[in-house]
Order: structure tokens, then C-alpha cells, then sequence
């Protein structure tokens, strides 16, 4: 009796395979899923190379465990919360998926071409990677057990509503008529405005950490840029749903978005430095990229063009933000996510097509923007947008507060670990076993000390100054002639290195 009850349901599911569902567009939207969880190693290396040398671990250690974390919660009530079809509050789902209960062959919620049980799969990379970008807030000051205990909140809390207004068939943003492809809102807005809430509540870094703040590997910066851009064209492709001509557009829209965002970016700041900047160029292709990520489904390659060049010059910019509100946002989360997805979003007002978003022959009725003469689209985006940015801020800095003000949960580390650097104080190894005692020959020398006084960079810029000696030390290096009766030569004395230089 039970042998003949699977082979009926092994049979179920064998018809459902053959006749629902194309074994191409599974297959893609499966490689595709495992290319973006290839971007969760690409943000650690990106974090790490952006930071000092004394917390890179750290923030490496925070996104692998965000990841995991997250990957916890999609599936005991992440998912459910997001993307159930049968809540109709518009605002958040409900637990009739508790646990991926009868998640399996029917069509997904998101696109009749792929299973629920792949969409499920697919949709809980996305949240990975936004929790991923979320957690760089911690940057040089934040204990990463507070962190991970409020990953798991957020994401209950901000993420999943995010999610559900846009792309959930009951979700207020989907009935309004929001066009949001593949995250501007949830992942973008969501990850770029919460990080900058988090680093708010965190507040600034000593200032004496600031001092010549500067990347510690700009050869991992680039490196993680380059992971993530080959996962991005999972993430953007893969939110056709199918491999069809939808998903190679938003794959050719990305890859032009995030080349031209670079090249724009770099050439900004070679005006003000004469030096083409590495760090330049690789966020200026992530700028691109977070643009693409709203917009590469519904617009030409044509708009994407524009849009890359418009968003690497708005977001290099936007960096001055943090500085005029006084957050210490070191990896510039908010100028790089949060404002190049609300210009995604709006050029979705603008250039939408409606010939591009049936390419998947699907969505084969849905208005575009300006350029089909739906003038009403853009201020449906720029509600969205108030929308998610207004309500990430202050659910993630509750949140956060909340956190902070429970015994054995604070946010920061001490003044102490800090100067340390919470490779040493929270994680005990280190991304680079060793110890330097000086990076620029000017630091110290055998003829004295080459500068005596600097002044400190703002807070998280990433283009370094030249390495200085530091304000509160006056080392000096001595060498005397041997006397000529002497047998023996003096050993000069090096300075000791500080943990605060390193």
C-alpha cells in the first residue's frame, strides 16, 4: 500500500515536471540562484578590502554569518511571510508556508514558469545578499553578535513586508502599479537605507580612527567587485524567470549600466585628484549595477546607457551625505544602494517600455513609463520610493535602539576594542597574519620624523591620503657614528608599532 502511494506521487510529480514546466527555464533560474549566492563571498571581499587591516576578518565573518542566518529564516517563515498568496492585508504575508508547508510543484506566486519550491530557492538568495550589504553598517565598531541576533529581526520586521509590497499579487505596491524588477525597493533601498540607520545608531568612529582612513587591499576591492558583477547578471537575468529574451536584455542593460557607471565615477574623481582611482571605478560599477537591478527588465539599452552615466555621477556625489548628516556610513551603504536604487526606480518612470517587458511573454500587459506616454508612472515610483526609504529608516533604527539597550546585547564595542580592532577583540584571527611597522617611507626614517602634524579625513572616505606619523607620537630613529676606539657598532632602535597604525 505505501509503495503504491509514492509511485503515485513520484508519478504526480514526474506529469507536473514534464508538462508545467520548460526544463530550460528551471534549469536557468537554478544556475542563476547559484550565481547570486556567489555575490555573498564577492560583498565579503569587497568589505574586507575596504576596510582597515585590524577589522577585515570581522567583516568577512559578518556576512558569512548573516548568510546563514538568513537562510534560516526564509525558511521557517521568511518565505511565508513574504510571498503568501492567501494574506491580503497588502502590507506583510502570513505563516500559511510556515516551514516551505506546501511549498513544492505549483506554478510560483512570482511567475508561472518555475515551481514554487525553485522560486522559493531563488527569492531567498535575494534576501541573503540583501542582509549581506546590510551588515557592513557594522564597519570597524560593531560587535557582531548584536548584529546577527538583529539580521534576523530585520529581516523578519523590514525585509519580508519589503518584499511583499511590490511582489506579492496582494501587496499594495503590485495593485498600485509600482514597476520594481528585480529589488530597488527590498533589496537596494532596503540594505543601502537600513545600514545607513544602523551606522547612525552605532554613531562614529573615534576620531582618531579616521585619521588617514584609507582601504587596506584594493586588490580584494576588486576583486569582490568582479564576483559580484558576474553574480549581478544572475540577479538581473534571473528575475525574468525563464531563459528568454526579457532575461538577456536585463543581462545586456546591467552590463551596460555597471560599465558606464565606472567609467563615469572614475573620471569624477580624477577630476579632483589627477589619479584614476581603483576604488573609483569599482563603485562606480556598483552604482551601475544597483541602478540596473529596478530597471534592467523594463528599459532599452539606449536608457541604460543614461542611466549608468547618471548614476555613477549622483552616487559619487551622494558620498558628501553622510558627511553633512554626521554618519559615519564607511562603506557608503546609502550612497551606493540606497541612491542608486531610488534611480532605478525612477527610471522606470521615465524609460519602461512596455515592448521590453513582454519579452518574457508573460507580462505581456503591463504599462511602461514616459516613453509609452503612461505619464502617471512617475509619481507611482516616487510614492514607492518615500515608502520604503521612510519606513526602513525607522523600523531599522528602532530596531537597532531596541537591540542596543538590552543588557549583554550592545551594539558597539568598547573604545578599546576599537583601537584593537574587532578582528582581535571578537573574531581572534586575522585576514593578513602579520605585522607592519610602517607603510610610507616618510612615517619614520633614519634622519627623524618627515611630517610631524595632518589632519583627519572624513569619516569613511575611501580614497586614502599618504599614511602619516600619527598626531600623539613623536618617534624617532637615531644612528650615532661608532668612535673609532669602539668594537662594537650601536644597534639602532626601531619605534614599536601600534596597534592603532595597523
Amino acid at each position: 500500500m505505501v509503495q503504491s502511494v509514492s509511485e503515485v506521487l513520484n508519478a504526480i510529480l514526474h506529469k507536473r515536471d514534464i508538462t508545467q514546466f520548460d526544463r530550460g527555464d528551471v534549469s536557468f533560474i537554478i544556475v542563476a540562484g547559484a550565481m547570486v549566492s556567489f555575490m555573498i563571498p564577492g560583498l565579503a571581499f569587497l568589505y574586507s578590502g575596504l576596510a582597515r587591516r585590524k577589522s577585515a576578518l570581522s567583516l568577512i565573518w559578518a556576512v558569512t554569518a548573516s548568510n546563514s542566518i538568513c537562510i534560516f529564516q526564509w525558511y521557517f517563515w521568511g518565505y511565508s511571510l513574504a510571498f503568501s498568496p492567501t494574506a491580503t492585508n497588502g502590507f506583510i504575508g502570513n505563516l500559511a508556508h510556515f516551514g516551505l508547508m506546501g511549498v513544492l510543484g505549483d506554478p510560483s506566486p512570482g511567475s508561472p514558469l518555475i515551481p514554487d519550491l525553485l522560486y522559493a530557492f531563488y527569492q531567498m538568495e535575494f534576501a541573503c545578499v540583501t542582509v549581506g550589504i546590510l551588515v557592513g553598517g557594522i564597519a570597524e565598531r560593531g560587535r557582531v553578535l548584536p548584529a546577527i541576533i538583529f539580521t534576523f529581526l530585520w529581516m523578519t520586521l523590514v525585509y519580508c513586508p519589503l518584499a511583499c509590497w511590490p511582489w506579492n499579487v496582494n501587496g499594495w505596491a503590485f495593485k498600485y502599479g509600482v514597476l520594481d524588477y528585480a529589488g530597488g525597493g527590498p533589496v537596494e533601498i532596503g540594505s543601502g537605507v537600513g545600514g545607513f540607520a544602523y551606522a547612525w545608531v552605532l554613531g562614529r568612529r573615534q576620531e582618531k580612527e579616521l585619521l588617514n582612513f584609507r582601504p587596506h587591499n584594493v586588490s580584494m576591492v576588486n576583486l569582490g567587485t568582479f564576483i559580484l558583477w558576474f553574480g549581478w547578471l544572475g540577479f538581473n537575468g534571473g528575475s525574468a524567470f525563464g531563459a528568454n529574451l526579457r532575461a538577456i536584455m536585463a543581462i545586456w542593460n546591467s552590463m551596460l549600466a555597471a560599465a558606464f557607471g565606472g567609467i563615469v565615477w572614475c573620471l569624477l574623481d580624477y577630476r579632483l585628484e589627477r589619479k584614476y582611482t581603483m576604488v573609483g571605478f569599482c563603485s562606480g560599477t556598483i552604482a551601475g549595477l544597483v541602478a540596473a537591478t529596478p530597471a534592467s527588465g523594463f528599459i532599452h539599452p539606449w536608457a541604460a546607457v543614461i542611466m549608468g552615466m547618471i548614476s555613477g555621477a549622483v552616487c559619487n556625489y551622494a558620498t558628501k551625505v553622510k558627511s553633512l548628516l554626521g554618519v559615519d556610513d564607511a562603506l557608503d551603504l546609502f550612497a551606493e544602494h540606497a541612491v542608486g536604487g531610488i534611480l532605478g526606480l525612477l527610471m522606470n518612470g521615465f524609460f519602461a517600455s512596455r515592448s521590453i517587458i513582454a519579452l518574457d511573454g508573460v507580462n505581456t500587459n503591463v504599462p511602461g513609463g514616459w516613453v509609452d506616454h503612461n505619464w502617471k508612472q512617475l509619481y507611482i515610483q516616487v510614492a514607492y520610493i518615500c515608502a520604503t526609504c521612510s519606513y526602513t529608516f525607522v523600523v531599522t533604527a528602532l530596531l537597532a535602539k531596541c537591540i542596543d539597550i538590552i543588557p549583554g546585547l550592545q551594539l558597539r564595542t568598547s573604545a578599546e576594542g576599537e583601537k584593537l580592532g574587532l578582528d582581535e577583540v571578537e573574531i581572534g584571527e586575522f585576514a593578513n597574519d602579520y605585522i607592519e611597522v610602517r607603510r610610507d617611507f616618510m612615517d619614520w626614517t633614519a634622519f627623524g620624523n618627515g611630517v610631524d602634524t595632518h589632519q583627519p579625513s572624513a569619516a569613511g572616505v575611501r580614497h586614502g591620503q599618504p599614511d602619516l606619523a600619527q598626531q600623539d607620537q613623536q618617534q624617532t630613529f637615531h644612528t650615532e657614528e661608532p668612535s673609532s676606539d669602539s668594537a662594537d657598532e650601536k644597534v639602532p632602535e626601531f619605534p614599536q608599532a601600534d596597534a592603532a597604525t595597523l
